[in-house]
């Protein structure tokens, strides 16, 4: 355990620790939280996320394409998804799934990806799924 929290850059926990404790425990009007999943629609062959906690915005945190989507269809198999995003919402899809049910987020053991709210906090992993066959991590 020791050896896992030495990996860790403890300014950007603490700054995080900061925020939420800032917002919540003095009542500071500050972004203190990434994105935060919650819900979604089928639109045709794509799946619309919608996100709380976005802070003027969704964006990147390294300025390129978002990364870290995944898409499913009825057969449950997952595919790395392109992502676009549209204001608070990000729209999933993918050419290998053209009936989309399901959508992961970060859904993997060391996930690669970027997206982040307006303040630059990250989201957090996610499932639109509650599937028991396939449930785990890339």
């Amino acid at each position: 355990m020791r050896r896992a929290l030495a990996c860790i850059d403890v300014s950007i926990l603490g700054r995080r620790l900061s925020l939420v404790a800032r917002a919540l425990t003095y009542g500071e009007q500050i972004p203190y939280s990434g994105p935060v999943y919650e819900g979604y629609r089928i639109e045709g062959n794509t799946i619309r996320i919608d996100f709380s906690h976005t802070d003027k915005g969704l964006k990147t945190s390294d300025g390129g394409p978002v990364r870290g989507f995944y898409i499913a269809g009825p057969d449950h198999k997952f595919h790395a998804a392109k992502a676009v995003i549209e204001g608070s919402t990000v729209v999933v899809s993918s050419d290998g799934v053209r009936f989309p049910v399901g959508v992961r987020y970060a859904w993997a053991n060391n996930p690669v990806c970027n997206l982040s709210n307006g303040a630059g906090l990250p989201a957090g992993p996610f499932r639109t799924d509650d599937w028991t066959d396939g449930a785990k991590r890339y």
